[in-house]
């Protein structure tokens, strides 16, 4: 019967891939950034207008919850989509690219919507063969931080679901596969701003002054000490000092520079320590210059951290399930990109995936890439994989 079931949605999937695409190629014309997806939210909902399912909108900014009810006892599963662009100007020469200078969808996340949407919109139609409830979780604002997932949890969009599952199409994995991988799979991030204070003077004069170029510069050079000497060889970090503001004229000393920095960890012990050690460079370099720090270091997304148990149960559906199109079932390393989908992960035993997304003339631009492409039939795997997903979860979960 389950597999029966499985086989009916992949062929309506089939049917409807044309029009996936479709709405994959709207959006990819028509990104919004972060926090600003307006059109592309009420683009959402209108899709779901006159559907046999609950719309909740504005969930946790412009967040879409959709429940489809079987109307049977079961489980509740949660399935994600983000749905924001990025601040790129696209470079594709697509005959669809981007019509907002300056933005784009570098990601794939028009591609999680397109996918999401039509799988939605099957299981819609086959709900009364299912059990339990599905809640489609629409979300903006993957790519900024705080992120929309908190916004989304914090509004009550997790309220009775058991679990959570997310696809990410990867432009550099092979098309035709399906990856995925137990535990920490996605490093935690936290951004810093560090504005260090000197006193300004003549470049003549050094001596009356307190270089806040030279104790900067320190500062750099020492923090990288932080992963090759301070951390477990084992261990998995990176600081990376994006922004160095400093300029002057050539004949002044900077009486202060602002720097930026960025730091990955693939656990929470890592994390901590890496901030502890970037406090204490800061206090040494304060107390060998004699110059003053403002510190603002802000922890967002969490490690990801896909549940081991969820995660068996995943890859066996899958390596189990005849799913068109797709070569392999494999296990994969750990990504260095971050993810607020970890957010859902904290809350709800979790799965994320991933979808291979090679383009066919094999030319893969990493994400957030002005020429980042992808392979269009990636999205048909992307919603069989995820239906696979829902039905094999949902299986005799009246049981519950």
């Amino acid at each position: 019967m389950n597999e029966a079931t499985k086989k009916q949605l992949f062929s309506k999937l089939a049917e409807k891939q044309e029009r996936m695409i479709e709405i994959y190629r709207y959006l990819h014309a028509h990104p919004e950034l972060s926090f600003q997806e307006e059109n592309t939210a009420k683009y959402i909902e209108a899709f779901y207008a006159g559907k046999e399912c609950d719309i909740r909108t504005h969930v946790g900014g412009l967040g879409i919850v959709v429940t489809i009810d079987s109307g049977k006892p079961g489980k509740t599963v949660a399935i994600r989509a983000d749905f924001d662009a990025l601040p790129i100007q696209e470079e594709t020469g697509l005959p669809f690219a981007s019509k907002t200078p300056g933005v784009m969808h570098a990601c794939g996340h028009d591609a999680h919507t397109a996918y999401m949407l039509i799988l939605a919109e099957t299981l819609i139609e086959m709900k009364e063969q299912l059990e339990g409830k599905i809640v489609v979780l629409h979300q903006p604002a993957e790519e900024v931080p705080p992120g929309g997932a908190i916004g989304m949890i914090n509004a009550g969009a997790l309220e009775g679901v058991d679990t959570v599952f997310g696809i990410h199409v990867m432009s550099q994995m092979d098309s035709g596969k399906v990856f995925y991988r137990e535990g920490n799979v996605q490093t935690g991030r936290a951004n810093f701003r560090v504005k260090i204070q000197g006193v300004g003077g003549h470049g003549s004069s050094p001596h009356k002054a307190n270089d806040a170029i030279v104790a900067a510069s320190y500062f750099v050079v020492a923090v990288q000490s932080i992963v090759s000497r301070r951390m477990n060889p084992f261990d998995v970090g990176s600081i990376t000092i994006g922004s160095f503001d400093g300029k002057g004229s050539f004949n002044v000393i900077k009486d202060s520079v602002v720097l930026e920095g960025d730091v990955r960890s693939m656990s929470e012990e890592t994390r901590t320590l890496i901030e502890k050690e970037i406090r204490a460079k800061l206090d040494g370099i304060s107390a060998m210059f004699d110059v003053t720090y403002e510190l603002d270091y802000e922890n967002d997304y969490p490690v990801l951290f896909n549940d081991p148990e969820m995660t068996a149960f995943a890859a066996a559906a899958l390596q189990a399930t005849e799913l068109p199109g797709v070569e392999a079932v494999e296990r994969c390393e750990a990504q260095p990109p971050s993810e607020d989908f970890a957010y859902y992960a904290k809350e709800r035993p979790s799965v994320f995936l991933y979808v291979g997304a090679t383009p066919k003339d094999g030319e893969a631009y990493p994400h957030h890439h002005p020429k980042f492409r992808i392979n269009e039939d990636s999205m048909l795997i992307a919603a069989e994989t995820m239906g696979t997903l829902v039905i094999d979860y949902l299986k005799g979960s009246s049981e519950k």
